[in-house]
């Protein structure tokens, strides 16, 4: 290595900590704070679709009681859409007292000694907006011993619905035997609610014994009763159970319907049972059933997941023709098995594909300019970067890594030289691979000493370590000697170490340059 590069390394300044991590500049889909990097291979989560059942039929609206800024006086609440001017204001004025601090339902029923089932339901969904659903119960207890006419079927199928959504099975129970015993007849939807409560919590004991008891009481379960089941079994990776609930689903002669098959196919996606969901798939085929372009966007991700190329693009062609858009972290994972099978020219179409549904993102520039450097075509390259200064796009890390990293494969160390003067001006500022960029390019007999003397002038090399580069662009090159070199430093270290130690790139390139002269002396001494 040269003497200046080693030279401008000497002293030590402190960071906050190593970031062997990839932080996005600008992703739309991340969940992830802006004060926290992802992991440089993002995981994926994967939700389920929640079931919905309609809650109140009255006119008062969940989105009409989201709350306004807090005021001294309390919570300020927006007003609710009601027939007459003097409910309205009842409404809002009931809805202020909630809001104050520490005001208690009950009393405030009491003082107002009833209220009407536009003020109840009003008051149930600031319940259950505030997360008090565990005040609902006895709202609801204490308001319909007011009036005989309100103990009936629509009030206790509505709130034990809605404990159940909570999650408050306990409660929800107790208002079922309790509607039982006023003679009231539960409903399908009733039983449904209890029945799902139950499987998602995982107790599937009782959810069973309520499905008998509600065909003993003459209700025929539907496709709704059982997707329910299914849904909660595949949460908890039950999928033999999932299977033989289709088959008492088909023995109590309610057929799987499009609904059922999309679901069964989407569990078993997530969990990598290929065969299940072929099997499922080709089943609705033969049934002339549709694919929901969720349920093939979850088998696009499986296969993908797997690197099964022939039927992750035939799925791919599917998905694109249903103008589905995807998640990024689902395109990364298509644009790796590409790469993984030397198909770069496919990360051009994949990242037009892309632009089509969502627009020119950093994520296209990225797909299609990496298309160019790993074929390593230098006028390829050039033709990307003039589309993305016509667009008025302007550079990253990224855009400035992918380009450098194909010209050190290619050893071009003028058209290098050229693009790290160029950072600067386009307000790029270096990250751990642009680092390894250079480092590596030095090991090569690369005069590095303009690029390092320019960074230690503006403070770079003073900074927190980060990684700011898309992760694609590790998959597509590699990590190079100086990127791997850390990971062998850092691992060397011991836990505590690795804690308390402080990293900018200073203090990180003078360990790793220093690691490297131990492992050469020690090379030394063993061929000697």
């Amino acid at each position: 290595m040269k003497a200046a590069g080693r030279s401008a390394m000497a002293h030590h300044i402190q960071c906050n900590n190593i970031a062997f991590t990839w932080r996005p500049n600008s992703d739309p889909n991340s969940t992830s704070s802006s004060s926290s990097s992802n992991n440089i291979f993002p995981k994926t989560t994967l939700t389920k679709p929640s079931r919905k059942f309609p809650f109140l039929t009255t006119q008062t609206s969940l989105s009409s009681l989201q709350p306004s800024p807090a005021h001294s006086n309390g919570t300020r609440y927006t007003t609710l859409p009601v027939e007459t001017s003097y409910e309205h204001q009842k409404i809002r004025d009931l809805l202020e007292k909630l809001g104050k601090k520490n005001a208690c339902p009950l009393l405030i029923l009491r003082d107002d000694g009833d209220w009407t089932k536009d003020q109840f339901w009003a008051v149930v969904r600031f319940l259950k907006h505030a997360s008090r659903s565990h005040e609902i119960l006895q709202v609801f207890d204490t308001w319909k011993n007011k009036e005989e006419s309100r103990i009936n079927e629509f009030y206790y199928e509505k709130i034990i619905w809605l404990l159940g959504e909570e999650g408050s099975i306990e409660e929800a129970v107790t208002l079922f035997l309790e509607m039982k015993s006023h003679g009231l007849r539960p409903s399908l939807g009733t039983y449904n609610s209890i029945i799902h409560c139950f499987a998602e919590k995982g107790n599937f004991d009782d959810a069973l014994f309520y499905l008998n008891e509600m065909k003993k009481a003459n209700l025929a379960p539907e496709t709704d009763t059982y997707d329910g089941l299914i849904q909660a079994y595949g949460r908890y990776k039950m999928y033999d159970e999932m299977g033989m609930c289709v088959k008492k689903m088909e023995l109590d002669g309610c057929s799987p319907d499009h609904i059922t098959y999309n679901l069964l196919i989407r569990e078993f996606s997530q969990a990598g049972l290929l065969t299940r969901m072929e099997r499922l798939s080709q089943k609705m085929l033969s049934k002339k059933m549709d694919l929901q372009s969720s349920t093939l966007v979850a088998m696009l991700e499986a296969y993908a997941r797997f690197g099964i190329l022939g039927k992750m693009e035939k799925v791919y062609r599917r998905v694109l023709n249903s103008k589905t858009p995807l998640k990024d972290d689902l395109i990364r994972k298509l644009a790796r098995v590409y790469i993984g099978n030397h198909m770069f020219s496919r990360l051009d179409y994949l990242g037009l594909d892309v632009s089509s549904t969502v627009g020119a993102t950093d994520l296209v520039w990225c797909l299609r300019l990496l298309s160019r450097a790993c074929l390593l075509s230098r006028k390829g390259m050039d033709c990307i970067v003039r589309e993305m200064e016509e667009a008025n796009f302007s550079w990253d890390v990224t855009v400035a890594n992918i380009i450098m990293l194909a010209y050190l494969k290619i050893k071009d160390f003028t058209h290098l030289r050229a693009f790290l003067s160029q950072l600067p001006s386009h307000h790029v500022k270096p990250d751990i691979v642009t680092v390894g960029i250079l480092f590596d390019a030095i090991r090569i007999d690369f005069d590095g000493t303009v690029a390092l003397e320019t960074w230690r002038r503006m403070g770079d090399l003073d900074r927190p370590v980060e990684m700011n580069t898309d992760p694609l662009v590790l998959t597509a090159f590699g990590k190079g000697h100086f990127l791997r070199t850390c990971e062998e430093v850092y691992c060397s270290l011991e836990p505590q170490a690795r804690e308390k130690r402080t990293w900018t790139y200073h203090t990180l390139i003078d360990l790793v340059l220093k690691y490297d002269g131990r492992k050469s002396q020690l090379n030394e001494v063993k061929v000697s």
